[in-house]
């Protein structure tokens, strides 16, 4: 069963981050489904995707085309299924089921350390999966760089 990390985001923006993690997880060859719970922010992400760095390029679409099957990076709904993916990252508190991490290499949960409806969330969402048997650990950008600030028992 894969572990979910929680990344609580107090410094970079959530784009900047979301490509970050995105790009590191393609280099480990896996193919992401990002689930966003509302369609105007998946658009918005869709968009600052596509912008991206200069001298790179992070393949994606938004789920609903021709071509989901095909994309390296599915922009989904807070519903859509994991099958086929290796990789899950929520954002804006789309749910992550503890059913769904057996299929995955990795989920993650990125939310907004200024935001406390958010921050309580996260730690909804923390409780219930450690609940249920889930590994997961908490990371932290406070100090300028990511560090690991807790861990659950199950790692």
């Amino acid at each position: 069963m894969s572990a979910v990390y929680f990344y609580h985001l107090t410094r970079a923006p959530l784009e900047v981050t979301l490509a970050l993690l995105c790009e590191k997880a393609r280099g480990a060859g896996w193919r992401i489904l990002l689930r966003v719970t509302d369609d105007t922010r998946r658009a918005h992400l869709d968009a600052q995707l596509w912008l991206g760095r200069a001298d790179g390029f992070l393949p994606h679409g938004q789920a609903g085309g021709a071509h989901d099957a095909l994309q390296p990076v599915l922009l989904a709904g807070a519903d859509h299924p994991v099958d086929g993916f290796d990789c899950i990252i929520s954002v804006d508190g789309a749910a992550i089921q503890p059913t769904e991490l057996p299929e995955l290499q990795r989920a993650m949960v990125l939310f907004d350390g200024h935001d406390s409806a958010a921050v309580q969330q996260a730690r909804d969402q923390w409780r219930d999966l450690t609940q249920a048997g889930c590994a997961a650990q908490y990371w932290s950008e406070e100090s300028g760089s990511w560090v690991l600030k807790a861990q659950s028992a199950q790692e």
